[in-house]
This record gives C-alpha cells, structure tokens and sequence, in this order.
C-alpha cells in the first residue's frame, strides 16, 4: 500500500517535525494496543514496524520534495482493512506535518 501526503514545507522541515512526533504514531492506531518502531537508514527515510492485532506491518516513509510518501506491507490476513488504513494514514500524517502548537 502507498499513500501520498503532500506538503510545501521543504524536506528538512518535514524531517523535523517527522522526528519529533514519532513518538505519537503508536496512538494514531485504532484500537490503542499498538507498538510502533522507527529507525531513520537515510536521512530522506524513515523505517517503520507495527505490531497490532498480533500481526507486523513493516513500511517506510520517504521524504520527498512535494510530499512524503507512506509505504506499507499489509499481511494478507490485514488486506480487508486496507481503506480504513489508508484514511487513517492520510488524517494522521497531515497531523505529523501539521504547524507545531504554539
């Protein structure tokens, strides 16, 4: 599954923001029960691993010049859900590019 979220705020600003708000990508996942890993292999990449539902869901995100792109590896036990995936993906990565509250 790929998903792409745009974005005009350059790349080392959404690198920023990205690795400041990692951390809050486990309570975007319905269902509270989530772990998400991440890992930066390149400075345009951020590696990704979910466990939710006793079930991996490996992905990337990759930072580009006009949007990020969202990558993931639904098992085929999760294709089922792969709409609501990608609309939870959409809401919650325009949250993680989104202005820092002041």
């Amino acid at each position: 599954m790929q998903v792409a979220i745009p974005h005009q705020l350059g790349r080392d600003e959404v690198r920023r923001r990205l690795k400041s708000r990692s951390h809050t990508l486990a309570s975007a996942i319905p269902g509270g029960m989530a772990d998400v890993e991440t890992s930066w292999p390149a400075e345009d990449r951020m590696n990704l691993s979910v466990q939710a539902m006793g079930q991996v869901v490996a992905g990337y995100i990759d930072i580009r010049d006009t949007d990020i792109q969202v990558v993931l590896d639904l098992p085929p036990a999760l294709s089922f859900i792969s709409p609501m995936v990608e609309g939870a993906i959409r809401q919650q990565g325009h949250l993680l590019l989104a202005p820092p509250k002041s």
